[in-house]
């Protein structure tokens, strides 16, 4: 029966270096206070043995903090997210920072990450989905961190947020279906009171008005941003006597299932309905049919809230990164593909 076989620690060095863990630890974070033969002696065991310092656990014992917290909520939409984290984690390791993300599941769990915020283990502070952990009037941001908003913005006065421009995006969705001859819409929302939603809502009705289309070329349904969400969604559409022949969703997870329903129904996508998502996950390039939706350019948004931090953590203040701006906005982009064409009716 194979062992496992244990990692080396820093004793392990020390012994074959016939050192002490303080010399070996001065070698490792400051060489230069050692002689060379002594530094050249340990530098040789960690060689041979394998040995990789432990540098976040260095720094909670330091004090000299190079963590930073990213929030997220419990239910955080992987798809997505995996990549925003992609462009913060690559971001913060080219400057030496390190990644931990905290989840919000609920007041025990937002304590815990209040009392680490404030027990001088972090650097700073990322939000990826506006929450913030606030329990029993207090908030993780009474810990004076330096922090910086990302994909949505949760409107706390001097926390920049790094946006997509939702408003525009959701325009773009409308647009096409409106160029591709459709003109009875169904959309399928995202939660209620999520920043995103609201913004991109308001996007919505906007390009409808614009378009000079009546407020009833419009049908709603209350979506969340899940494949449960676009499932029921489908379901409410299939019930409806005057079906639009355009339908926009809240994300992708949400069209996918959508999709899905509505075909298993005996509708053809898109042959019956044009289905446009939102976000640009990897699987709306891999279902059938392929998913007509907008891009967001989710390592950038990643990227540049991470380095907005960094520099923040510098000691630049919040009106020279901003150049005046109440945020930094970026741009998504239509991905038309196979889920829509001109209505047959």
């Amino acid at each position: 029966m194979n062992q496992i076989r244990r990692l080396p620690r820093i004793g392990d060095v020390a012994e074959a270096a016939g050192v002490s863990v303080a010399t070996v630890s001065r070698a490792l974070s400051a060489p230069e206070k050692l002689r060379k033969e002594t530094r050249e002696r340990v530098m040789a065991a960690v060689t041979a043995l394998g040995y990789t310092p432990n540098s976040v656990a260095r720094q909670l014992r330091g004090g000299n903090s190079q963590l930073v917290l990213v929030i997220v909520p419990r239910r955080s939409n992987p798809p997505f997210f995996s990549e925003v984290l992609h462009g913060i984690d690559v971001t913060l390791a080219e400057a030496g920072y390190v990644l931990i993300t905290g989840y919000m599941e609920g007041v025990d769990r937002d304590l815990r990450l209040i009392e680490l915020a404030t027990s001088g283990h972090l650097a700073g502070l990322l939000t990826t989905s506006g929450q913030l952990p606030q329990v029993s009037g207090r908030s993780i941001l009474d810990a004076g961190l330096p922090a910086v908003a990302i994909c949505a913005d949760p409107q706390v006065p001097g926390l920049p947020p790094v946006l997509l421009d939702d408003a525009a995006a959701a325009r773009l969705q409308v647009n096409h279906l409106l160029e591709l001859g459709h003109r009875h819409i169904f959309y399928l929302t995202g939660p209620t009171g999520n920043y995103n939603e609201t913004v991109r809502h308001r996007g919505i009705v906007a390009a409808i008005g614009e378009a000079g289309l009546p407020p009833d070329a419009l049908v709603e349904h209350p979506g969340n941003y899940v494949f449960s969400g676009g499932a029921a969604g489908a379901n409410a559409y299939l019930a409806l006597e005057d079906r639009p022949t355009g339908v926009i969703c809240g994300n992708d997870e949400s069209a996918i299932a959508f999709i899905k329903t509505v075909r298993r129904a005996g509708l053809s996508v898109p042959r019956d309905l044009s289905v446009v998502g939102f976000d640009g996950i990897e699987f709306a390039d891999y279902c059938e049919p392929t998913l007509t939706t907008i891009a967001q350019p989710r390592f950038e948004l990643g990227a540049a809230g991470a380095k907005l931090l960094i520099d923040l953590l510098a000691g630049k203040t919040r009106e020279e990164l901003m150049a005046g701006e109440d945020r930094i906005l970026m741009q998504g982009r239509l991905l038309a593909r196979d889920s829509t064409a001109a209505p047959s009716r």
